[in-house]
Order: C-alpha cells, then sequence, then structure tokens
C-alpha cells in the first residue's frame, strides 16, 4: 500500500498580479516546502484556491510540482468536485500526468446521504488505480461522513486513507477504531495534529507547515519516537501559530504569511479578499513568535 509521508502540505496555488497562475512560483514554493520538512504535498486542495481553478490549471500544476519535486515528495492531487462524473474525469487525468495519489473532497452543496457519499467514492475509485483519500470537511460541505461510511470505503483496495477535518476527536477514534490498521488517518486540523497522533493516526495534511514545516516534521518525529514530552512542547509552542493561521478563512492568512516570508504567493482569487489590518498585524505576530518573521 502506498504510504504518503506523515507531514503532508496542502499547498497554495501562486498567482501573478493579473490572478493567472504562477507555475514558475509554485514549483519554486514545492521546492520549499520539501526542503523544509514536507513529506508530500496535496496540490488544488482547498488551501489551493481550487473551488476557483479551472481544470486545465489544475493539469499544469499537478504536472509542474511533479517535475519540481516528484522524486523527493508525495505528490497528491485534488480532484474532488461535487459531481462523481467530473470527479473520474479529473482523477483519471491526473493519473496520466503521473500524481502520486488524489484526494476526493466530500461532495459539497448536495448533501448526499450516507450512501451518496458511499456510491460517490466507490465511483471514483473503481474508475482508477491511484491510491485515493477521502477528505472530510464538513465546515466547507456543509455534511459530514459518518465513521461508518468511512469504514465501508476502507474496504475498496484503493481507498488508502481519510483526511478528517471535522474538528471532533471522538469521531476520528471511531475511524480510527473501525478501519483496518493499515488505513491511514490525517488530521486535517494543525491544532489536533498531535492529540490525532495520540490516538492512532497517521500524520497531518497541513496548513501550517508552509512556515513550520520544520518544526511540525521534528514534532510528528518526536512522537513516532516516543518522545512524547517533546512533540507536546513543540505542540504547544506552535499552537498560537496554528490558530493565526484561521484568524480568517483558509487559504488568507498562510498564503499572505508565503508572501512575507518572501516567497512569490500573489494575490488571492475573488470572492477571497487580503486580510484586514487587525488580521495582518495577528500574522506577522505568530510570524514573529515562531521565528519565520
Amino acid at each position: 500500500m502506498k504510504q504518503f509521508g506523515r507531514v503532508l502540505t496542502a499547498m497554495v496555488t501562486p498567482f501573478h498580479d493579473d490572478y493567472s497562475v504562477n507555475y514558475e512560483a509554485a514549483a519554486q514554493l514545492a521546492r520549499y516546502l520539501v526542503a523544509h520538512g514536507s513529506d508530500g504535498l496535496v496540490v488544488a486542495g482547498s488551501t489551493g484556491e481550487s473551488a476557483t481553478l479551472n481544470r486545465t490549471e489544475k493539469n499544469q500544476l499537478f504536472a509542474t510540482i511533479l517535475d519540481a519535486v516528484g522524486d523527493k515528495a508525495t505528490i497528491i492531487a485534488g480532484t474532488g468536485s461535487n459531481d462523481t462524473h467530473a470527479s473520474i474525469e479529473a482523477t483519471q487525468e491526473a493519473a496520466k500526468i503521473g500524481v502520486h495519489g488524489a484526494m476526493l473532497v466530500g461532495p459539497y452543496y448536495n448533501k448526499p446521504p450516507q450512501e451518496g457519499f458511499y456510491q460517490h467514492f466507490k465511483a471514483i475509485a473503481a474508475s482508477t488505480d491511484l491510491p485515493l483519500i477521502v477528505y472530510n470537511v464538513p465546515g466547507r460541505t456543509a455534511s459530514n461522513i459518518l465513521p461508518s461510511t468511512i469504514a465501508r470505503l476502507a474496504e475498496i483496495p484503493n481507498i488508502v486513507a481519510v483526511k478528517e477535518s471535522s474538528g471532533n476527536l471522538e469521531q476520528v477514534a471511531e475511524i480510527i477504531r473501525t478501519t483496518p490498521q493499515d488505513f491511514l488517518v490525517y488530521s486535517g486540523d494543525d491544532s489536533l495534529a498531535l492529540p490525532v497522533l495520540g490516538i492512532g493516526g497517521t500524520g497531518i495534511i497541513s496548513v501550517a507547515a508552509h512556515i513550520v514545516g520544520r518544526q511540525m516534521q521534528e514534532m510528528v518525529t518526536a512522537f513516532f519516537a516516543g518522545n512524547l514530552a517533546k512533540a507536546q512542547a513543540l505542540h504547544l509552542e506552535l499552537l498560537p501559530f496554528f490558530k493565526a493561521m484561521f484568524v480568517t478563512t483558509n487559504p488568507i492568512p498562510v498564503k499572505t504569511a508565503v508572501n512575507l516570508l518572501g516567497l512569490d504567493a500573489g494575490p488571492l482569487r475573488l470572492p477571497l479578499v487580503a486580510p484586514q489590518s487587525a488580521e495582518l498585524e495577528l500574522i506577522k505576530q505568530a510570524m514573529l513568535q515562531v521565528g519565520a518573521l
């Protein structure tokens, strides 16, 4: 089974000032992230502003980042949508490009019942040989994929992981309890990374790792080495930064932080906007506290 790594960064998508995708900056950012603690990259997920990227842009991003760091890191393509047929096509196109796996968000807006979730992911899995990550993010999709549904999906050979962003540790624990031992359970919330590891999780699909990737890799490594005191100390030290990265809608804070770091992430596409002045000040202070500025 495909091992994706423990610290995966949900990568922002750099844009030029005219809002076109800056592929050169994307390659540079990918190289930076892999050199600073990331085992893998999730491309064109929520943090990558996938909702405003078209299929051609996404595919070019996958190819660009695969070419830049695909020999050093796992490249996971965000290919999910609320249209099963479109998700199948997108996943098949990404597979042809050569990505190492795909991440599929729970269908948003449609609000399918649990059987609808199951049939959606089952149909996509049947259409590809890629290892797949189910992405449960009720705060964005307005519906929750229940642990019992994840347990059913885990029986499908190439559905190998879940990114759990419900914020509910009891739900995460139930998924871990009811899925095979080799099923990968990633925290989708930076602030819950260590608690999720503590109940048997695999790792983190992170926003904050853009800025504190080395510290997060150090925290996860310490945990798996049995040095719980060090892992706990790092988690508590990073907690204010994790919170600052969600002072307003993701990816507004992290894209701002990447730009402040001196890397070219460019602007946000509407309907996302730059942070308010108070939010910007909080982001800067949080970066200062972790030594990033």
